[in-house]
């Protein structure tokens, strides 16, 4: 059978039509076969990266645990270390209260000799005799503050009427001298005093400090000559 000549160009038309359907096609899907595999490799490389963030996380989680670990550490540290320091200060206050309480049984001691002796001291150095008894005292101003007194007591002289304050020290220095002139003074004032002897009674000091008193009327006594 002969195929006429509109037939043949149809057919061809079609042919032709066909094959760039099928080419068209082809190239599609080859592009989409590309686009898959970037999206595969970028996928790949999304999960590497999600693995390393997940590996940052898990050692940023085991730094975190390990730093309140050293923190919990750290605090139980500084709980017995204040716990020791609580310690050492309640021991240090028994020690203070201690060697004060030791301290005041020497000083009260070296007052309770010079009491007994100081009135036949006084006699042989000034002439001066004791009126009622040497003590201790304390003088309550108006403003109501205070003063201690170690040695306090009045003496006759030639029918004057002395008062007589004294300081006593295990060991007498130039500032415990100082702030007890400045004491006397008060006391003297506070008293009505027109004359006033000063007395320091002690274990020892230098013999720059007994010069120190002497200058500033300071009789001194040392416990030996009780």
């Amino acid at each position: 059978m002969q195929i006429s000549a509109e037939l043949y160009e149809f057919v061809i038309r079609v042919v032709d039509d066909r094959v760039r359907e099928i080419k068209v096609t082809r190239e599609d899907f080859n592009a989409l076969k590309q686009v898959v595999e970037e999206l595969a490799q970028a996928q790949k490389k999304t999960e590497e990266r999600l693995g390393r963030v997940e590996a940052a996380v898990e050692e940023l989680a085991q730094a975190q645990k390990k730093t309140e670990q050293r923190v919990e550490e750290l605090a139980q540290a500084q709980k017995r270390t204040e716990e020791e320091l609580c310690s050492l200060v309640r021991e240090h206050a028994k020690t203070r209260e201690m060697v004060a309480g030791l301290s005041d049984t020497v000083g009260y001691g070296l007052e309770n000799q010079a009491y007994k002796a100081l009135p036949r001291l006084l006699e042989r150095d000034f002439d001066l005799k004791i009126k009622d008894r040497l003590a201790r005292r304390y003088i309550v101003y108006k403003d109501g503050k205070e003063d201690e007194v170690n040695v306090y007591g009045w003496g006759m002289k030639d029918g004057k009427k002395i008062l007589i304050l004294g300081e006593s020290e295990v060991k007498l220095s130039r500032k415990k001298l100082t702030r007890f002139l400045k004491r006397a003074e008060r006391v003297k004032h506070y008293e009505g005093a027109k004359e006033c002897l000063l007395l320091a009674i002690t274990h020892m000091t230098h013999p720059k400090i007994e010069e120190y008193a002497r200058q500033k009327g300071i009789k001194v006594y040392y416990s030996y000559e009780f």
